[in-house]
């Protein structure tokens, strides 16, 4: 069984994929922290961006592996653990043009891919493109203002800038995010973490969920 679980910058993906995934007794896979550390490699070689043959260099000599857990992901890159940097406001403003590289897309959907099943898969594009026969998918969405207040709780930046920061990265990934026909899209705006777990669980498949859990 896959779960897939798609939406905005900051709309709470990652703690409700973990929570979901921990209330079926399997991993969560975050697609997101893969290009996070591409981005982060790339800024550290001094590389562009932009330049997608530079990327792709450092993503194969890096030995980088996502090791998905349900309590939260793990990054490497060979022996060195990037997870505690992946969050940083440099990254948060790299990663965007990095994904939007068709070259590193797929280098990333190769690996998530590999993974062994079940797992409940989180990102932009995890039901519309990587896991399209999944059988579960659902959309997390918010306005601006709401990602922002959150986002502040845990980052000490205001939250004017953070809003208009997370609104120039849902211009930039406009292109890369849209539901699934087949999701269920869900407005976190209202819920607290634990209502949109509720939500999510409530919406598998009975047999599935039963099966799994």
């Amino acid at each position: 069984m896959i779960v897939t679980i798609d939406g905005v910058a900051a709309s709470g993906k990652s703690s409700v994929s973990s929570g979901v995934a921990r209330a079926l007794g399997v991993p969560y896979v975050s697609s997101g922290l893969l290009y996070r550390a591409a981005a982060l490699l790339a800024l550290e070689a001094g590389a562009a961006l932009e330049d997608e043959a530079a990327v792709l260099v450092l993503l194969e000599g890096s030995g980088l592996r996502l090791e998905p857990l349900a309590e939260g992901n793990r990054v490497w890159a060979g022996g060195r653990e990037l997870t505690p940097d992946l969050h940083s406001t440099r990254v948060d403003k790299g990663v965007s043009a990095v994904a939007s590289l068709p070259g590193v897309r797929a280098w990333v959907d190769a690996q998530l891919r590999a993974l062994p099943q079940p797992f409940v898969a989180e990102g932009r594009d995890m039901g519309t493109n990587v896991f399209p026969h999944a059988q579960a998918k659902f959309y997390l969405t918010a306005s601006p203002r709401v990602r922002a207040e959150r986002r502040a709780r845990e980052r000490p930046e205001d939250i004017p800038a953070i809003e208009a920061a997370l609104t120039k990265r849902d211009e930039a990934d406009r292109r890369q995010i849209s539901p699934a026909v087949d999701a269920l899209v869900i407005d976190t705006g209202p819920l607290d973490l634990q209502g949109v777990i509720e939500v999510i669980l409530s919406a598998l498949p009975e047999h599935e969920a039963g099966r799994t859990s």
